[in-house]
C-alpha cells in the first residue's frame, strides 16, 4: 500500500518524502509545483502535478496507487500574507483540506496526517505550552489551520479514520547533506533570511518589535529542525499503521531562542556580520511560543537528532551558499524580513 503526499515537492514535504522513501515506504506525491520543486524528490517516487483540492484527480491518484494514507502538507504558510488577503488562505488552507478529506472518505482512506501550526494557540497563558491550551489564533493563517483540525476531528469521528495533526513549532535548517532546502523565493522564515544576508544576497535583516517584555525585547521561538520533523511524520505513519488512535501533537524542542540570538547564531555559524533594521511590531505575530514536547516523545518513536540551534544555522547556510552558486546571480537588493 502507499501514501500519498500532498505538498511533497515543497521544504518541510520534500524532506518528509525522503525520510519516507529511505524507510521503504511507498509514496506518490501531489503538488502543483507553486512553491515546490520536482528535483527535490527521489527518483524512484511518482509525482502527480495538480491541486490537492482537485477530487477527480486526487481519487484518481488514490485509485491507481492503492493509497491507504495522506499526509497533507499543501497550503499556504506566510502570516503576514494571510492578514492582507484572508480569503486565499481560506480557500487554499480550509477548503482544499475539506475537499481533500471528501475524497479520503469516499475511498476509505483511513489514515491521515495534518500539517498543523502553533499560531493556532495566539499568544499562550502558560509557556511551554501544551496541547490542551487554549487555541486562539491572531492571524488568518492560524485561523484557516484550526477551523481544518476541527473538520479533521469531525469527519474522523463520523468515519472511522484516524488521524494525527502535528502543530508546528518554527521550522528551520535543512538537509544535513544539503541535497534538499528551503528554496522559495521571497521565503519568510527567519533562519533563511539569515542566512541570505550572511551570503551577501540581502543587504540588511528586518527584526520586527523590540519592545516586547522577553529579556532582549525580541521575540521568542522555539526552533525545530527540518529532519526532525521529518522524521516525526515518518514516526507518525507507524503510530497510525500499527493502530495508533487519534492524537495532537506539538512538533517543537521544548526551548525558546529570541529572535535576535538567533540572528547572532547565524553570524557565529558563517564568521561574517550582517546589517540588522529594528522595525515596529507585525500584526499577527505571537510574542512567546515555545511547546511542550512531553506528548509526542511519549506517544511517538522519536527523537530529535539534531537540537541545537548553531547545528541547525550551519545546515541552512550549508544549502543556502549551495543553493546561491547554482543561481549564480549577483547579491539581491535587501527586503523586508
Amino acid at each position: 500500500m502507499t501514501v500519498l503526499v500532498t505538498g511533497g515537492a515543497g521544504y518541510i514535504g520534500s524532506h518528509t518524502v525522503q525520510a519516507l522513501a529511505a524507510a521503504g515506504e511507498s509514496v506518490v506525491v501531489i503538488d502543483n509545483l507553486s512553491t515546490g520543486f520536482s528535483a527535490f524528490l527521489p527518483g524512484n517516487v511518482p509525482l502527480v502535478i495538480g491541486d490537492a483540492g482537485d477530487d477527480d484527480l486526487v481519487e484518481g491518484v488514490i485509485a491507481k496507487h492503492r493509497v491507504d494514507g495522506i499526509i497533507h502538507f499543501a497550503g499556504s504558510v506566510v502570516v503576514p500574507d494571510s492578514m492582507r488577503d484572508p480569503l486565499a488562505y481560506y480557500r487554499n488552507n480550509t477548503m482544499t483540506t475539506r475537499s481533500l478529506l471528501n475524497v479520503a472518505v469516499k475511498c476509505g482512506v483511513k489514515r491521515f496526517i495534518f500539517s498543523s501550526t502553533a499560531a493556532v494557540y495566539g499568544n499562550p497563558d502558560q509557556v511551554p505550552v501544551p496541547e490542551h491550551a487554549p487555541t486562539r489564533p491572531l492571524s488568518p493563517y492560524g485561523s484557516s489551520k484550526l477551523m481544518t483540525e476541527i473538520m479533521l476531528h469531525d469527519v474522523a469521528s463520523a468515519h472511522g479514520m484516524n488521524y494525527v495533526v502535528l502543530r508546528y513549532f518554527n521550522v528551520a535548517g535543512a538537509d544535513p547533506q544539503a541535497r534538499i532546502g528551503l528554496a522559495t523565493v521571497g521565503a519568510t522564515h527567519l533562519l533563511k533570511i539569515a542566512v541570505e544576508a550572511a551570503t551577501g544576497q540581502r543587504a540588511k535583516i528586518d527584526v520586527f518589535g523590540t519592545d516586547y517584555p522577553t529579556p532582549d525585547g525580541s521575540c521568542i521561538r522555539d526552533f525545530i529542525h527540518v529532519s526532525d520533523l521529518a522524521e516525526a511524520h515518518r514516526a507518525a505513519l507507524s503510530y497510525l499503521t500499527a493502530g495508533g488512535r487519534s492524537v495532537t501533537l506539538n512538533c517543537g524542542y521544548g526551548r525558546g531562542t529570541s529572535v535576535l540570538e538567533t540572528i547572532e547564531a547565524v553570524r557565529r555559524v558563517a564568521r561574517r556580520n550582517f546589517a540588522v533594521q529594528y522595525a515596529p511590531r507585525r500584526p499577527g505575530d505571537i510574542m512567546t511560543m515555545v511547546a511542550d514536547t512531553s506528548r509526542i516523545r511519549a506517544t511517538l518513536d522519536w527523537a530529535p537528532r539534531y537540537d541545537d540551534l548553531d547545528t541547525i544555522a550551519a545546515h541552512a547556510l550549508a544549502w543556502e551558499k549551495k543553493l546561491f552558486q547554482a543561481r549564480g546571480g549577483p547579491a539581491q537588493q535587501a527586503e523586508s524580513a
